[in-house]
């Protein structure tokens, strides 16, 4: 089948302006971390949702408050904590008097889930139900209290936050819920030169003034932008070989997989996978995606969606080495 040309092209030339200009903003404040900003915004033009892991003092919350001022987006920074409630998250009805009248009547009070950014800080630090308080307005994009139910503001974009070091205590997601957050995202270290620009400029006067670049109305907008990049049925094809190879139980996948992972990717990934490859390309000024982007993709789509198995643990075997080696193992071209 032909491929179709994307031929918007003073769309396509506005986004580019937009997300250079975004970039340079972030980067008044924020240091380095140039992957983590890319992949950030490339799941909020695909409407996905990201889990940020990392130890702290990285600046994972600076990054995420700073990107919501830069977008002119109203940001709600929830703390988990074991004694954290539901209702803490979505809202509570409390009994209203009617001053004129006397009566009584109920009237929610909307919860911190109803902004357009929200930090979810260690959100494996609270148990299942408030974490599934949080997943399904994240899925649904509405929440419910007392049988209403009230939609969220849009864009909607959850980030959450978790410790890798420290697990005394915690909750950790099920894999159906991780199978929510578009990406995985790993904030490292920053190197040598950034970690001494990082404490030159934080321990100096501050100075930075963020100007204000994007509002709601045209974030939506370049969200539908992305949905209408074309896209070939060989890309399609090539991200659901490389979701399906992922599981142990496909026929014909590679003995490395049947060995090492005891539960595989889902449908989400592939779709992730095309929808990050489209807004990658259209960020970049190419009218359609190519293998190079579904591959960049790859690894913070898929490496929160393989279980390993304890034949992986014991051979010191992780998620990333097993999405390197199957990149390797599937081909473009059946």
């Amino acid at each position: 089948m032909a491929e179709n040309k994307f031929d918007d092209a003073t769309a396509l030339e506005n986004l580019q302006k937009s997300y250079a200009k975004i970039k340079s903003e972030i980067a008044k404040v924020i240091i380095g971390q140039d992957a983590v900003i890319e992949q950030l915004l490339i799941a909020l033009l695909s409407r996905g949702h990201c889990l940020l892991v990392g130890v702290p003092g990285l600046a994972k919350t600076l990054l995420i408050s700073t990107l919501a001022k830069i977008l002119d987006l109203k940001f709600s920074r929830i703390q988990f904590t074991p004694d954290l409630m539901p209702s803490d998250i979505t809202g509570t009805e409390i009994i209203e008097e009617d001053r004129a009248s006397g009566k009584r009547s109920f009237k929610f009070v909307r919860g911190p889930v109803f902004a357009n950014i929200i930090l979810a800080d260690e959100i494996n630090r609270t148990p299942p139900k408030t974490q599934a308080a949080l997943l399904q307005a994240m899925q649904e994009n509405e929440v419910t209290a007392a049988g209403e139910t009230y939609k969220l503001d849009q864009p909607f974009f959850v980030l959450a936050t978790q410790n890798p070091i420290e697990q005394e205590g915690t909750y950790p997601l099920p894999e159906a819920q991780l199978d929510r957050f578009m990406f995985n995202i790993y904030v490292d270290y920053p190197n040598v030169d950034e970690e001494e620009e990082i404490v030159m400029t934080t321990t100096a006067a501050p100075t930075a003034e963020l100007d204000k670049m994007l509002t709601a109305e045209q974030i939506i907008g370049m969200q539908q932008l992305v949905r209408t990049v074309p896209v070939s049925e060989h890309l399609v094809s090539y991200a659901v070989r490389l979701a399906r190879a992922t599981r142990p139980g496909e026929p014909g996948n590679p003995e490395f997989i049947k060995s090492w992972v005891s539960w595989g990717a889902g449908p989400r990934a592939g779709q992730y996978l095309i929808l990050a490859a489209k807004t990658r390309a259209i960020l970049e000024g190419r009218p359609t995606p190519s293998v190079e982007d579904v591959k960049f993709a790859a690894i913070p789509v898929l490496r929160h969606r393989i279980v390993t198995s304890f034949n992986a643990e014991a051979e010191g075997v992780d998620t990333i080495a097993i999405i390197n080696k199957l990149l390797d193992e599937v081909k473009e071209k059946e």
